[in-house]
Order: C-alpha cells, then sequence, then structure tokens
C-alpha cells in the first residue's frame, strides 16, 4: 500500500520538541515500512531537519509550519494555511492518515489522488466529526472518544474503528535498577493537567508524613510549548520550595533514553489531567508502564481501556470536593507498601506486548485493507 501520514502544523518529525501524537505516527510509518508499505510522513519545517529525506525507509516531506500559538482561532487560522500548503506536497497514495482540523474537509472530493482519509482523532471532539462526512474511516485512540465522535456524529457510526495509541517507540530490555522514592510526572505543565493538585497533594503527604520521597516533573511550561507559562508554574512552586520541600522541575526532556531513565528509576508515575474534553488517550502513562512504574491517574474515562485500578495502577476521583486528600492518601498507601508496588509494578509490563507498536501496527494495517476493500475505486 501506499500510506501518507500528514501531521500537523506546530512541531517536527522526528519529534525534537516531543509531542506524543508526533511520537507515536513517527514509530508507526517505520513500523508500516518494515512491512513494505510505502510510507510518506508529512510535517512542519524545522531548522536543522532537510525539506526531503528518508529516515528507516520512511520518506519524509516538510513544509512551512508554526510556533504553536496561545489563542485557539488563531491555531485553527494557521492550520487552514499550513493544510494549503501541505496539499501541494501530498503524493498519490492509497491511504491518507492526519489529525489536523482542516486537511480531511479539504481532501474529502479527493480521495482518488489522495488516498481513503483516515481522520485520525487525538483528542476528545468538539463539534467538527460532523464535517468529516466524507472520510472513510475515523479513528478513536480509546473508546471514550468512540463514544465522543458517536454522538457527535451518530450518521458515521460505521465508519468509527478503536485502535489504542502505540507506545512510541521499540521498548527496549527492561533494566532492573534499584526504584528511587521518586513521583514522576511527565507532559505539558499546564493547569489542565491537574499540576496545582498534584502539588498540593505531595505537599500534603509530605505534611502528614511522607518523608524521603520527591515530586519530580519533565515537561515544558513555555505556553509555546503548549504550557501554562512559567510565571504561573514558579507561582506554583516558589512558595513550595521555600518551605523545603522536595519539588524537583526539570524541564522538558525529549531525549528517548534520558526520559526511559527517569521512568525507570521513579517509583509512582502520577497523571492527575483534569482535561475532561482533551484527553483522548495520553502516551506518558504508557511510556510509564512499559518501564513498570505503577501509575496513579485521575477518574478520566480515556485511562479505563487499560489502567485497571489496584490490579496495575491507582485511580482517584478528580471530581470530588476533597480530590486532593483522595491523591495524598494515595501517595502514603503506595509509599508505605513496597510490596504492593512491586505486584503492581509487573502488572504494568504487559502493556510491552498489548501496546507494543508492531502489535498496534497491525491492527492499522487490517483497517487500511479494510478500508480500501470497502472502496475500491476511489
Amino acid at each position: 500500500m501506499r500510506i501518507t501520514i500528514l501531521q500537523g502544523a506546530f512541531l517536527p518529525v522526528p519529534p525534537l520538541l516531543g509531542g506524543a501524537v508526533e511520537k507515536l505516527w513517527f514509530e508507526l510509518g517505520k513500523q508500516f515500512s518494515r512491512q513494505g508499505h510505502r510510507v510518506c510522513h508529512v510535517s512542519r519545517r524545522f531548522a536543522g531537519l532537510p525539506l526531503e529525506e528518508e529516515i528507516e525507509g520512511v520518506r519524509h516531506l516538510r513544509v512551512r509550519g508554526y510556533d504553536t500559538p496561545a489563542n485557539g482561532l488563531h491555531l485553527k487560522l494557521l492550520d487552514l494555511f499550513y493544510s494549503f500548503r501541505a496539499l501541494q506536497v501530498l503524493p498519490p497514495a492509497d491511504i491518507l492518515i492526519t489529525n489536523t482540523f482542516w486537511m480531511p474537509i479539504l481532501t474529502g472530493l479527493r480521495q482518488r489522488q489522495f488516498g481513503r482519509i483516515m481522520v485520525s482523532v487525538e483528542r476528545m471532539p468538539k463539534g467538527q466529526m460532523r464535517f468529516y462526512g466524507r472520510c472513510a474511516c475515523l479513528r478513536a485512540p480509546s473508546s471514550a472518544v468512540q463514544q465522543a465522535i458517536l454522538r457527535e456524529a451518530p450518521r458515521l457510526a460505521n465508519r468509527v474503528r478503536t485502535i489504542p495509541n502505540p507506545l512510541p517507540y521499540l521498548p527496549p530490555p527492561l533494566l532492573k535498577p534499584e526504584r528511587e522514592p521518586v513521583i514522576l510526572y511527565c507532559g505539558r505543565l499546564h493547569p489542565e493537567k491537574g499540576i496545582a493538585l498534584l502539588i498540593e497533594a505531595f505537599a500534603q503527604a509530605c505534611g502528614w508524613g511522607l518523608s524521603g520521597w520527591t515530586l519530580r516533573l519533565v515537561g515544558p511550561a513555555d505556553t509555546a510549548a503548549g504550557g501554562g507559562g512559567l510565571a504561573w508554574l514558579e507561582g506554583l512552586l516558589v512558595r513550595r520550595k521555600s518551605a523545603g520541600l522536595p519539588i524537583e522541575w526539570l524541564g522538558p526532556i525529549y531525549d528517548v533514553q534520558q526520559l526511559q531513565c527517569h521512568f525507570q528509576q521513579a517509583s509512582i508515575f502520577v497523571y492527575p489531567s483534569l482535561a475532561e474534553q482533551g484527553e483522548a488517550m495520553p502516551i506518558a502513562p504508557l511510556e510509564a508502564m512499559a518501564c513498570g512504574v505503577v501509575p496513579i491517574v485521575s477518574d478520566l474515562a480515556c485511562f479505563r481501556d487499560f489502567i485497571h485500578p489496584g490490579v496495575n495502577g491507582r485511580v482517584f476521583n478528580h471530581r470530588a470536593t476533597d480530590a486532593v486528600t483522595l491523591l495524598t492518601n494515595q501517595f502514603l498507601e503506595l509509599a508505605a507498601n513496597p510490596l504492593q508496588r512491586s505486584v503492581l509494578s509487573k502488572a504494568t509490563l504487559d502493556i510491552r506486548q498489548s501496546h507494543h507498536p508492531t502489535t498496534i501496527a497491525a491492527q492499522f494495517l487490517r483497517c487500511f485493507e479494510e478500508l480500501i476493500e470497502q472502496h475500491p475505486h476511489l
């Protein structure tokens, strides 16, 4: 098959600046190529990257994009400009996968040229699904996103497919280091990620007797990278640091090996997202679990497909009026019970098979074959 992957306007591929979506599709493109398919990956132009190159059998084309704006309407406008430029370089294909807002609309009448369109819905839909009636497939990464798509566009129910996100790279052999008393968060540092709640819960846990543990934050805070702003983060941290609490902010880490070291060293991974209408299927918890870190997550539906409370992780009710205390108690219970952490840690490793890139790539390829059979004359 000829497969085109069209990435968004704001982050480069390879994922030099991070980005969960960019990470996973960079890996999936290589997986498709290894299976003998002809893959072209289109993404934003970026300093140090050529306009065209081949990486592990995948042809990469790059067009001018943008840094992420703070305003949502401005973002949609820039995405439109980027999509028009991308149209000029899209090669003929059998399948076109995209997570951009405008491209499914712009290419809907030209599938004979660009391929059957799979819209990869990487965030909770916000009304746009009804515009994608000419697309061959709407792909959801979780059952929560699938239900949200069906609520928006019930007439497209027969075109919705649920395929989970893969681990964004082939898991290396798992090292067996001595785990450190570290509670790790990795991701954008933004209010919707529950960072304030996390810091408050850790401070409360320390006040209630948690000793010898460190809260380590990894990720960007600047608005250009999707964070809540440096001033906002410093406002959260300054009082806690002045009180002597062991909280570290390391900034963003984009090197895979460095990131894996942090995952393999930490004992607990926490992802307290509050984004009811944002999270589709975060990658960071998968990365953590593949390294044996016990996850604690908020009670968002997107986690229910792969995190099972008491089996391979913990869940707290982020909507409760005492959400801080609920998360505090999770910290205290796990910190005080290394045997339970060990049992949960072993169970997390199943994710290395269920969400392995080759496993998920095979699901996508079967879906592509079905789309071509259903639309043989496009």
